[in-house]
């Protein structure tokens, strides 16, 4: 039993061991310093030599080998002397270091292992010494180490099966800390304590891989735009990446040019250019352009020394620091940047958008012969030309506007690489400087442009919130939106999340919502995860390969996220039964007519808290739905929608209608209501219907809209809906594919098929609570009509909830006084936004201008979307961007659509097909077009304004292709 106890002490103290803060107490006792609070935030012995000088850390380094040496020797009191559980008690050590004391451990293992194995550690320090010594790299020797001593290990003691093992995970488990933890040697060494600068700048050697001291960093390597500036980094990378970019040389902010000037040997022959790559320069925040020097035409070692100087003399130029001050930049340092020049028989710029337009796919080339000086100078007018890229599944092409001396395939030639670039900075619009020597179309620079940031996009959001949308429904979908994504992303991220403002996920653009594409991008990023991943999620857009590293340094994040996931059943039904059922009865109970205005604020107030709740579920079931779909690859048509209320809804309608044909053999399309109330059978059926109708009355044409009447306000569209039922016009499908694919959803049911049920009564429960509070607005906009607060019916929708607020409160009189003004400037730009017929689907910048409409399609006779519901269809196009007035259709109609929410839904009952200009594979319309059999194309951008009634089409569900003709008909 002396063994197992012995296990049992090792894995409880050796983690406590680890995490003894002892580095911490050390500190703050001689300095006043707590570590985690300053640089890194690691309680380091790195971070003691720097915040607290030599002395400090020597007393660090001490406390720490002793808790390496102390495992050790307690393993030694119930196991033999060099046995692999000393192994596991350094692991257990480090363990308890990381997640308990916030450090690597580094001194912990090294001077344990120098106890364990004192032959191993001798042959690894030897080795060490020596590389750090040639290479002058810390990251290199640093896990170089840990491929060594598991190394020594085997060779040392060869057979001795789980020392090696041990050996190997504790060699493992530092590798993986060492990518958590930022190291404090990577601290501007001339902040830290004075004592302690010469010993931090030599072991900081290794920041471009051994060569900072010798003032050679080259574009070849991976750079750091915090020590180089965004420029060098980004040519790094691009130059990386495959792209031709000159060959060049980086020189930080505290480095000494004498031996760059002494390497590079630039003649009459071999010109360089010297430029600048500020810290912050061509960033997403601030462009910089044209504030700091750059000199061409270096030929001589002295030139190069005087235009190195001064380009760092730039930073300090009266207009450089006032561009910095108006941008609220800090003054941080100027890198330089030193390339081979290219000498240019063309050359130019090209902004991968229109920066001036702020919207469609153009991309604008200004090109001139000779140096691209002369284009960024201002000095000469460049020729310039337009293009756009078209991209299908197997082919691309570059269309082109503009002539001029610049060879039109160079042109084309520069578009293309505008175009890449932009796709390889997750779509941020890139102004790119290029030059052309006859043989190779060069990179010289490539930057953000500021003014189209951030990008905001209507995928996702025209789903979510389609429409025009008025400023009280806005007052609070946003914040409940906004937050609820803001917890995931701050669970999954944790300190990552620092800096990014989650308020700013959402905005309205021309009353429409758009959701922040740069943002989001960022967060995804930064959680390990392709920028696109929520498109791919909701929308079955392509996904691209997610970064190793970051993923891994957000495992623990992702493992929080996926524990939601796993519970969310668990967790929905516990809040439906004890807080959305009893809200949903206390609502229910109350009689809404008779209650005053405090009192309607109070129901509001609890409509919103129960809002909160049913949010997180209305994000993450879809989302939980979507990805395990995709995991398990279930087919669209494999799943049962029939939870969701307006499949339930529809079912039920073609089932009444159904029935109905049975009792009225002959029926006036315009009188069957009352027809039917002329015998027991037909007064059956009305109270069906009625029934019906009080079932999903919530249910409204825009479902997330508190705006829009709900069924039971305005039954006038079921109750046609119905009569065309009645008329014949069953669904294609029927009830075999219905039946179908509910027993190909019960075979997925423990995987797939819950979270689908989940998100149908996720959405119940919402569309429920919105209409509740809808009514309660509606309810209080009576009052205010009676007393002459508000003039018109529908004003209290032109106020934020903000103003509803105080408007109940009475205490804002200078509002009551504005009221009907404001009122009805906000009624106008309603008015003036609804008239735009063509939102951009992206918009570049937060100021964007009067949409354009749309120059260019993929193809002159196919329109690329997304397909949502299998099978093909060809019939007349029938546009129809309201609901006001419901067309006759038949199965040769195929509807064209903006978006498709629950009030939508009806209508596919009876079309041949649908193209809808928003939405994705989960959208209503995609769901209730699969459960009738009727082939669909979403995220057709322009099909309202592109196609015209009467005009013939085919579609193909499964490709997403619409196929047109220019056959037309009279209408």
């Amino acid at each position: 039993m002396f063994e197992p106890w012995g296990i049992l002490v090792i894995l409880i103290a050796c983690p406590l061991l680890g995490g003894l803060p002892l580095i911490a107490w050390i500190t703050y006792a001689l300095t006043g310093k707590q570590l985690s609070e300053v640089g890194t935030r690691n309680i380091s012995v790195s971070a003691a030599f720097y915040h607290g000088g030599r002395f400090v850390g020597i007393l660090a380094v001490l406390s720490e080998a002793l808790k390496g040496v102390a495992a050790v020797l307690l393993t030694r009191v119930f196991f033999p002397e060099g046995s692999f559980w000393e192994l596991i008690a350094l692991i257990a050590l480090v363990i308890g270091r990381y997640w308990i004391g916030r450090g690597a451990g580094t001194t912990n293992v090294v001077w344990g292992f120098v106890v364990h194995d004192p032959l191993v550690a001798i042959f690894v320090s030897f080795f060490a010494g020596i590389s750090f010594t040639i290479l002058q790299s810390r990251k290199v020797v640093k896990f170089g180490v840990l491929l060594l001593f598991p190394l020594f290990v085997m060779i040392l003691h060869l057979g001795d099966y789980p020392r090696i093992l041990a050996a190997v995970a504790l060699a493992g488990l530092m590798g993986w800390i060492y990518t958590k933890i930022s190291d404090d040697m990577n601290l501007p060494a001339q902040e830290a304590q004075t004592e302690s600068q010469a010993m931090l700048e030599f072991l900081r050697g290794d920041v471009y891989d051994g060569l900072r001291q010798r003032a050679m960093v080259s574009l070849d390597e991976e750079l750091d735009a915090a020590i180089v500036g965004e420029k060098a980094a980004t040519l790094s990378q691009i130059k990386r990446w495959g792209y031709p970019v000159p060959k060049g040389w980086v020189l930080a902010p505290i480095d000494d040019p004498q031996m760059l000037t002494e390497f590079l040997q630039p003649s009459e022959l071999s010109p360089l250019v010297v430029r600048s790559s500020a810290i912050g320069e061509d960033s997403e925040h601030a462009s910089a352009a044209g504030q700091y020097e750059t000199v061409l035409n270096v030929t001589n070692p002295e030139a190069l020394e005087s235009a190195i100087a001064q380009v760092q003399a730039s930073y300090n130029h009266p207009s450089a620091v006032q561009y910095r001050r108006d941008r609220g930049l800090n003054d941080t340092a100027m890198a330089v940047l030193i390339q081979q020049q290219v000498q240019s028989v063309y050359s130019g710029v090209a902004f991968s958008r229109d920066p001036i337009t702020q919207q469609g796919d153009a991309i604008v080339i200004e090109a001139l012969p000779g140096s691209p000086t002369q284009v960024v100078s201002g000095k000469v007018t460049p020729e310039q030309y337009r293009a756009f890229v078209i991209e299908t599944e197997n082919s691309s092409s570059v269309q082109l506007e503009g002539e001029g001396r610049v060879p039109q395939a160079l042109i084309k030639q520069v578009a293309y690489l505008a175009h890449r670039l932009e796709k390889r900075y997750h779509g941020t619009p890139q102004d790119i400087e290029w030059s052309y020597d006859g043989q190779t179309l060069w990179v010289l620079q490539s930057r953000p442009i500021t003014t189209l940031l951030p990008i905001w996009t209507r995928k996702i959001a025209a789903e979510v919130i389609p429409g025009v949308i008025h400023p009280l429904t806005w007052s609070i979908n946003r914040p409940l939106t906004c937050g609820v994504w803001g917890d995931f992303f701050t669970l999954v991220l944790g300190d990552r999340a620092s800096g990014l403002d989650f308020t700013e996920t959402a905005t309205l653009h021309y009353s429409r919502a758009y959701f922040n594409a740069s943002l989001l991008g960022d967060i995804f990023i930064r959680m390990g995860l392709p920028p696109e991943s929520l498109e791919f999620l909701t929308r079955g857009a392509k996904l691209s390969k997610p970064s190793l590293q970051s993923t891994w340094e957000n495992l623990p994040g992702l493992g929080k996220l996926l524990k939601r996931e796993l519970s969310l059943e668990k967790d929905f039904k516990e809040d439906y039964h004890k807080r959305f059922i009893p809200g949903l009865s206390e609502l229910a109970q109350s009689d809404i007519d008779n209650l005053e205005p405090a009192k309607l604020l109070e129901r509001i107030d609890l409509i919103l808290d129960l809002l909160r709740h049913g949010t997180y579920y209305s994000i993450l079931a879809p989302l939980s739905a979507a990805l395990r779909q995709a995991i398990f690859r279930v087919k669209d048509g494999q799943i049962d929608n029939s939870v969701t209320p307006e499949v339930a809804a529809l079912r039920s309608l073609s089932a009444i209608a159904t029935d109905a044909k049975q009792v009225l053999l002959e029926f006036e399309p315009q009188q069957v209501f009352e027809q039917l109330k002329q015998t027991p059978e037909g007064e059956k059926i009305l109270r069906e219907f009625d029934e019906l109708l009080q079932d999903y009355g919530y249910l409204s044409e825009v479902g997330t809209d508190i705006s829009v009447p709900t069924w039971r306000e305005n039954p006038q569209m079921i109750k046609q809906m119905f009569v065309q039922l009645m008329q014949g016009n069953e669904p294609q499908s029927g009830a075999k594919d219905a039946i179908n694919s509910i027993f190909a959803g019960k075979r997925k049911r423990g995987f797939v098929q819950r979270r689908v049920d989940i998100k149908g009564r996720v959405t119940e429960v919402y569309s429920r609570l919105l209409a509740e509070l809808r009514w309660s607005f509606i309810a209080l906009e009576k009052i205010w009509l009676k007393s002459g607060l508000l003039k018109k019916t529908g004003d209290i929708f032109f106020l934020d909830f903000d103003e509803v607020r105080r408007l109940i409160v009475g205490d804002d009189s200078r509002l009551i006084e504005e009221l009907d003004e404001l009122v009805e400037s906000r009624r106008s730009q309603f008015v003036q936004d609804s008239e735009i017929i063509q939102v951009p689907l992206l918009v570049y910048g937060n100021t964007p201008p009067h949409p354009l409409a749309p120059s260019e399609l993929y193809s002159d006779q196919i329109l690329q979307g997304i397909g949502a519901s299998q099978g093909q269809a060809e019939g007349r196009v029938k546009v129809l961007r309201n609901l006001q007035d419901l067309p006759e259709i038949d199965r040769d109609t195929i509807l064209v659509v903006p978006y498709t929410d629950s009030g939508w839904a009806p209508l596919l009952l009876r079309a041949g097909g649908l193209i809808a200009e928003a939405g994705g594979r989960l959208s209503h319309g995609a769901i209730v077009a699969r459960e009738y059999g009727i082939p669909a194309v979403m995220d057709v951008h322009g099909a309202t304004w592109l196609l015209q009634d009467g005009q013939r089409v085919r579609i193909d569900g499964s490709r997403g292709i619409v196929e047109l003709s220019n056959d037309l008909r009279p209408e």
